[in-house]
């Protein structure tokens, strides 16, 4: 009996996924527990693994779109079980997807294997199967026979220069098309990037706020002198405490109380209703590195950050990012936010200001920038004062100059002032 590998449901609000890529080819034995598919949810990528043992056949290709629980591929016990099933589901499966709707418009069949090829690809029989026993794509080749037909000189050419170019094989394994030997507008190409995964869902994310809403960003400073003393007391207590606590756990922790004074700072507009949120869930911006040429940028949630001490802040914020920079968060973590903080200042020293966008639907995102030593204006004479930068952007739809002065003070008095907050957690 065969086994299904579906679409796992990963999160309350998420409804389908989108096969990134397979780890075995049609026909492989997977062994239990080994990651068999990899899928992308809006935010995210996760590795599915095989549940039994088995000999894998492939249902949808790479770019499919599926919905939580449909069949994605099969294990079959046996090869004459998936000789089996390769004749005989494909029936099942057209009926499957034609109910599921799971197909993008442009993308191949369900049904196809992994090593079906475009019909109009004109290669010889040889030069064929000289690229399948090599497990070259014979379909990205420029042909030099008649017609532009792939003769068997084209794929020796091809396999040659893998072998000579062994440097970039872990580039070309991480999804990175190598082309050094291209010019383009006169340019020699180092590398070409896919626009996929994290990287589209990033790009598309970004141009839909700026499309969506009239973003505003308000620049300015504040004094954090005594946040640094407060920080280094709660570092002094670090083994007392349990925690050895980061700036970005005090500004979230900061944060969530201006925005239960100024609460319609913590709103998003729905279709044509303002919707102020009781919840108080601060996306927190992580970065990552998707490969050696790929940085990515992913914001998990702390939910209900006003309802939680400092202690259990850092304790979100550090298990974020560490999942965060492993691959494991799931669509629960990314989802909910009302509130955004990316805090650059943790990245380096030399970003003051920016123009952060909106995190779609919220209304509003703070860039926090370093914190540095510079001359300051205190009470008449200059002194020195570590001033940290803050940006702040806006939907102008929803919110006006006056609501967002009033926030902005709020959050310096806090800022200036951390022995007005009640506990530590």
């Amino acid at each position: 009996m065969e086994e299904k590998i579906t679409i796992p449901k990963l999160g309350m609000t998420m409804k389908e996924a989108k096969v990134v890529a397979w780890k075995f080819k049609e026909g492989d034995w997977v062994e239990a527990g080994q990651v068999v598919l990899e899928i992308e949810t809006e935010k995210l990528t996760y590795e599915v693994q095989a549940q039994v043992s088995g000999f894998l056949h492939i249902l949808a290709q790479p770019e499919t779109k599926l919905p939580v629980g449909i069949s994605a591929g099969l294990l079959a016990e046996t090869k004459e079980e998936l000789a089996k099933l390769q004749i005989e589901v494909q029936t099942g499966v057209i009926a499957e997807a034609a109910i599921a709707g799971e197909r993008l418009a442009a993308t191949p069949t369900a049904i196809e294997t992994r090593h079906s090829k475009p019909a109009h690809v004109k290669i010889s029989p040889l030069a064929k199967k000289l690229a399948e026993e090599h497990s070259l794509d014979y379909t990205i080749l420029q042909g030099s026979g008649p017609d532009g037909r792939i003769v068997k000189e084209d794929v020796e050419k091809a396999l040659s220069a893998q072998v000579s170019a062994p440097s970039n094989t872990r580039a070309q394994a991480m999804g990175v098309e190598v082309l050094s030997d291209q010019i383009i507008d006169g340019k020699r190409v180092k590398t070409v990037i896919p626009l996929k995964g994290m990287r589209k869902a990033i790009a598309n994310h970004m141009v839909r706020s700026l499309q969506a809403a009239a973003q505003l960003t308000a620049m300015t400073e504040f004094d954090t002198t005594e946040l640094v003393k407060w920080r280094k007391q709660l570092l002094e207590r670090e083994t007392s405490i349990g925690f050895r606590v980061s700036y970005t756990d005090l500004l979230v922790y900061i944060l969530v109380r201006a925005l239960k004074a100024v609460p319609i700072m913590n709103v998003s507009l729905i279709e044509d209703r303002i919707v102020l949120w009781d919840d108080i869930n601060i996306g927190v911006a992580v970065a990552t590195q998707i490969s050696e040429y790929e940085s990515g940028l992913i914001v998990p949630v702390v939910k209900n950050a006003d309802k939680k001490s400092l202690s259990e802040i850092h304790r979100d914020v550090a298990s974020f990012v560490e999942k965060a920079r492993s691959g494991k968060l799931l669509p629960d973590d990314v989802t909910g936010s009302t509130f955004t903080l990316t805090n650059t200042g943790a990245l380096s020293t030399l970003w003051s200001w920016g123009t952060p966008i909106i995190n779609q639907p919220e209304s509003a995102i703070l860039q926090t920038g370093p914190i540095a030593e510079r001359p300051a204006v205190v009470d008449g004479p200059v002194v020195v004062r570590s001033m940290m930068s803050a940006s702040l952007t806006f939907d102008h739809r929803v919110l006006d100059g006056a609501p967002v002065t009033i926030f902005m003070e709020r959050l310096r008095d806090l800022i200036q002032n951390p022995a007005t907050l009640i506990g530590c957690g």
